[in-house]
């Protein structure tokens, strides 16, 4: 139910974006290049997704997660494949439950209390943005990410001491992982994106970092120790 919502959502956009051509252009005698059609359709699809942040934005954001972070934990399946192994839709299906239910609601609530708290400045590179990033990196992210662990963990069905043991051996690596693209990709965030935009700017760079995440949660730690 949750991917058919997520891709009728998606055919309404590309259905608005077309009904929305504009007819002006067109002449009897002239045929339009493919490629502008093609911009004219892009661009009218992104006003469409621009339309549905502003009046349902949770909503917007949640399935934006669900279709991108199911895509990601496909391609980390394609990575780590043996020849003959097929995708393992319900792994696939745990990442777009995390998408839709924790990743983006996540990240749509805590930006409005940080805006809130310590509302966002011109400079991008401004005391306040450097304090928000640090927050950002050293406050939530190392307490999200243990939540992820324990979110897919519990989807997976896995009980509390493989779950313990799980953050014991991958907590620690994961988060050394994350600082390296999300310190960066944070201050990027934090300075320079629009407050409508820094949810889907997140999910794209997740759609990366979940491939990543998605061999760590996915690893068989059953005959390991923890971590040093």
């Amino acid at each position: 139910a949750v991917m058919s919502m997520t891709f009728l959502l998606l055919a309404g956009v590309c259905a608005s974006a077309a009904l929305r051509v504009p007819t002006h252009v067109a002449r009897p005698a002239v045929a339009l290049p493919r490629t502008y059609v093609r911009m004219i359709d892009v661009g009218s699809a992104w006003d469409s997704y621009n339309e549905a942040l502003v009046v349902q934005p949770l909503l917007t954001k949640s399935l934006t997660a669900c279709v991108l972070l199911s895509g990601a934990d496909c391609a980390a399946q394609l990575i780590e494949r043996q020849p003959g192994e097929g995708i393992d839709l319900p792994r696939v299906l745990r990442f777009a439950v995390f998408g839709l239910v924790l990743q983006a609601p996540w990240n749509h609530f805590y930006y409005l209390l940080l805006d809130g708290a310590i509302p966002p400045t011109a400079d991008p590179v401004s005391a306040t943005n450097i304090a928000k990033v640090g927050i950002d990196q050293f406050l939530q992210a190392p307490v999200f990410t243990a939540i992820i662990f324990i979110f897919l963990g519990a989807l997976e069905g896995q009980d509390k001491q493989a779950i313990e043991r799980k953050l014991n051996v991958d907590w620690w690596p994961t988060m050394k992982a994350n600082w390296r693209l999300w310190i960066p990709a944070s201050a990027i965030n934090i300075g320079l994106v629009p407050p409508t935009l820094r949810v889907l700017f997140i999910n794209v760079v997740f759609f990366f970092w979940a491939i990543y995440l998605s061999s760590k949660t996915n690893t068989n730690t059953s005959e390991e120790g923890p971590s040093k």
